[in-house]
């Protein structure tokens, strides 16, 4: 029996039928149908429309549902349009008709609400472990590099030395603002739905607050016809991924770039790594490669839902079933790759001496030699002329600013002195930069100590949510 049958007297055509089903993505959701079912019958209990004998029994055939949906066989069913459906045929089939009391006093548009907000609840609280994870592994590598520098860049050109370890804390404060981002978004989606029927409100006296409770929702939604409608919170926790993602394809794209031979400054592991059906000697980044483009998956996602939403009048339209599939597709992506790449984290080798004598060639220096001046009284803008004059010259003589001869320097500016050259020094073009967020080796050291208390705290707020 069809869940809304009995108004209509002439049969779906067949590929209609099979085409405008959900139960083939849907079925996902089984779980969280089962807990909303199983809280809506005890608030049907609580209401007098059942009795403790028919609780029981509902209660006993959502819990035999659950047990066996680990079976595919089980799931397999080519009449359920959707996962309601195909809760009450089982249930049914188990106890009877008093199956069919279940559906009391709600609607399928309150059911897909809830479960879809139980659903982006467990991915979003499993993501925020595995970023933590994540995280973890950036700062053990940082805490392992030490006082080893590399170059930084701007416009993709080198500018200045910096640690390595505070490079690699430069990716762990976009992906703490991420965990933010996602802790944030649960603090909205976590409402309960229960209770709002198909548009204006359940039409028994359900305690929405007990059903919200036993869900583990701080309270109830405010309005009906918002609750039924709203999927704020998938496309908050998709643009949450997708900024999450668009990290990554960052993140890849450098390592990428410092793979390869004209960098050199890591050497990727094999065990995430493949080769060439040509060329023998290929070993080629696949998966910093596949995450740079599965970015765009979860970026796209959030587009989709975007245009999908953007038109939609008040309240349930049958549009909204389309949000599902672009939800699944961005958390099952995001959820695949973070363990990967935290694996893959674990594994690279960095070559630290590569990347440090590339931090002590190219004029990355040049700003600590302006401040030399400044220090010494010139203005900065005149000083930042008289520096890059050096340059200048050390480019015309194919030198560093540090073997230009003391004479050559005083024709620029008198206040060039021997100690000069001490400040040009890679260790003291690090420690100048001694400011809250800087390079200096004891302001990295603090850092590391800040993001790992950073790290613990969401490890703590994962797991009181597990």
């Amino acid at each position: 029996m069809k869940m809304w049958s009995g108004r209509f007297r002439q049969p779906l055509d067949p590929e209609f039928e099979r085409w405008q089903r959900s139960f083939d993505f849907d079925r996902r959701l089984l779980t969280h149908e089962l807990a909303a079912s199983s809280a809506h019958a005890r608030a049907l209990k609580a209401a007098g429309i059942l009795d403790s004998t028919e609780l029981i029994a509902i209660l006993q055939g959502l819990e035999q549902i659950g047990e066996q949906a680990t079976s595919p066989v089980f799931l397999e069913d080519d009449e359920a349009e959707d996962v309601h459906h195909f809760v009450e045929k089982k249930l049914v089939s188990l106890i009877g008709e008093t199956g069919y009391k279940l559906h009391s006093g709600r609607s399928r548009n309150e059911q897909i609400a809830t479960d879809l907000r139980l659903y982006v609840r467990a991915a979003l609280d499993q993501m925020r472990t595995d970023l933590a994870a994540w995280c973890g592994a950036l700062l053990d590598r940082a805490e392992q590099a030490g006082n080893a520098a590399m170059p930084s860049y701007t416009h993709l050109q080198r500018a200045e030395p910096v640690l390595v370890s505070h490079w690699l804390l430069a990716y762990i404060e976009m992906f703490l603002r991420d965990a933010e981002r996602l802790a944030d978004c649960r603090k909205r989606l976590n409402a309960c739905p229960l209770g709002s029927g198909a548009v204006a409100g359940a039409t028994l006296p359900l305690d929405r607050r007990s059903m919200a409770a036993d869900l583990d929702f701080d309270h109830p939604t405010t309005n009906s016809i918002d609750a039924t409608s709203d999927r704020d919170f998938i496309l908050e926790f998709v643009n949450a991924l997708s900024l999450l993602a668009l990290h990554l394809s960052r993140w890849a794209e450098e390592m990428i770039l410092f793979s390869s031979q004209e960098y050199g400054f890591l050497r990727m592991p094999e065990a995430y790594s493949t080769g060439s059906s040509a060329l023998p000697q290929k070993k080629n980044p696949d998966l910093l490669e596949l995450t740079r483009g599965k970015s765009a998956r979860v970026i796209g996602a959030a587009a989709t839902l975007q245009i999908c939403l953007k038109g939609l009048p008040l309240a349930y339209n049958k549009d909204l079933q389309e949000t599902q599939e672009p939800l699944f597709d961005a958390a099952d992506t995001v959820l695949a790759l973070l363990p990967l790449v935290t694996g893959w984290m674990k594994a690279v080798e960095f070559n630290y001496e590569t990347m440090q004598k590339a931090a002590q060639f190219g004029f990355m220096n040049a700003w600590a030699a302006a401040t030399y001046l400044v220090q010494r009284g010139v203005p900065f803008r005149l000083a930042h002329e008289q520096i890059g004059k050096a340059v200048q010259s050390c480019v015309e003589k194919h030198c560093e600013l540090q073997d230009l001869p003391l004479e050559e320097l005083r024709s620029v500016n008198a206040k060039f002195d021997q100690d000069f050259y001490a400040a040009l020094k890679l260790e003291s073009v690090l420690a100048i930069h001694d400011v809250p967020g800087g390079t200096a080796p004891a302001r990295v050291r603090q850092a590391m100590t800040d993001a790992q208390k950073k790290i613990d705290l969401i490890r703590e707020d994962a797991h009181a949510h597990a």
